[in-house]
């Protein structure tokens, strides 16, 4: 069969490339075309890759505004390739803002729609759950709390564990030991505290810095940044000048395994470091009136992962327009070896990992996907969700 896949950013690309080498177990003679990055090319094969995700990552309304007569050429770009690729479902991972409008375009040209890695609708932009139960024919869901919430809107979720689970089980063999990692990158042998400041260039911006600030404040400890090597090595430099930051990049797993503890910004790194088994404070940096607005628009308690999945604060939240580096290093030191909470975390940890399942989410998610074309494919009806409709 013909699959369609599109994801916009580097944890998209990771848990695409997984899927793909999935499919490729339950359906040797499949065929792809993507939108994606260089680990869904290797699994995929480069020539398949219709555009990287460097080119089409925008972030904040700010840089979506400067951006949108390309944005709004990448929306036509890519309905021509689905057209002229006529896969048989059209696989979107994450990246809402593009992908729910590519779910409506294919649902109208007859293309099964898959949705793995579900729209995080209960944080916000609840309203996209009606696009969801009209244009996807098959939700994919990847933590557990959003089985309930799901059925509760009327759709009836698959959930089969989490695939960062597998991606961290594939790299574990392979992290070298922290001193090896300490030699390898030109580090002293002072234990390390990695931050996480995003992998979007608004992202780096708006935390780094604050990150780098407490640097500072711990001097026996020294500070490394995970950098990615699309973004321009100077965007680093520049934020952090004058600081006591080192950066490493395309080394993130690698750094989390090596440091004793890390500051992390919301979103999946906050998860990826706990599954690793790194004590972590999570700090995001976010403008003056989104605070102000936070409880108008968030539907959630916490913004960490971790925390949502274990429903209670497991890891403390920092996230406010300005925030206080006194805090923060408050935090950060509760966690550090000998700290009053680095034990109680790292069991947190473990019943987090018990919540998120055995690793092998990959290939269970491809299977089904695949069993599920199978079988509407022999039937020649819409798969069970759009019967719901």
């Amino acid at each position: 069969m013909r699959y369609y896949l599109i994801a916009g950013e580097p944890s998209g690309d990771l848990h695409g490339a997984n899927l793909m080498r999935g499919i490729l177990k339950a359906d040797p003679a499949a065929a792809f075309r993507f939108w994606g990055g260089d680990m869904m090319a290797a699994a995929g094969g480069r020539a398949n890759l219709a555009k990287h995700y460097r080119d089409t990552s925008f972030f904040g309304l700010a840089e979506v505004a400067r951006n949108l007569p390309t944005i709004l050429g990448q929306f036509g770009e890519c309905r021509r390739d689905i057209e002229a690729f006529r896969p048989d479902v059209l696989i979107l991972i994450d990246y809402p803002g593009f992908n729910m409008r590519m779910a409506r375009f294919a649902h109208g040209r007859g293309i099964r729609v898959f949705y793995y890695i579900a729209p995080k609708v209960w944080a916000w932009k609840e309203w996209r759950v009606k696009q969801l139960r009209r244009y996807v024919d098959r939700l994919y869901t990847i933590f557990p709390f959003e089985q309930e919430y799901f059925r509760s809107k009327g759709i009836e979720p698959v959930f089969h564990g989490n695939p960062l689970v597998d991606a961290i089980a594939a790299r574990r063999a392979s992290f070298p030991p922290a001193e090896e990692f300490r030699r390898s990158h030109g580090l002293d042998g002072r234990p390390i505290v990695a931050l996480l400041a995003g992998s979007r260039r608004s992202e780096i911006r708006a935390n780094l810095h604050f990150m780098a600030e407490i640097a500072r404040r711990i001097p026996d400890r020294q500070f490394v940044a995970a950098g990615v090597s699309w973004i321009d090595r100077a965007e680093y430099g520049r934020i952090t000048a004058g600081m006591p930051v080192t950066t490493v990049y395309d080394a993130t797993y690698e750094l989390l395994a090596a440091a004793e503890a890390a500051v992390v910004t919301s979103g999946t790194a906050t998860l990826e470091t706990a599954l690793i088994g790194t004590p972590e404070v999570v700090v995001y940096g976010v403008p003056w009136l989104y605070e102000k607005l936070k409880p108008y628009v968030l539907k959630i308690p916490y913004v960490s992962l971790v925390n949502l999945n274990l429903g209670f604060e497991a890891v403390r939240e920092i996230v406010q327009s300005d925030p206080s580096p006194a805090e923060a290093e408050a935090e950060l030191r509760s966690i550090l070896t000998g700290g009053a909470e680095r034990g109680r975390m790292l069991r947190d940890f473990d019943r987090l990992r018990a919540i998120m399942g055995s690793a092998g989410a990959s290939d269970r998610i491809a299977a089904d996907m695949v069993a599920a074309l199978t079988d509407a494919r022999s039937k020649d009806v819409p798969t069970a969700n759009r019967q719901q409709r």
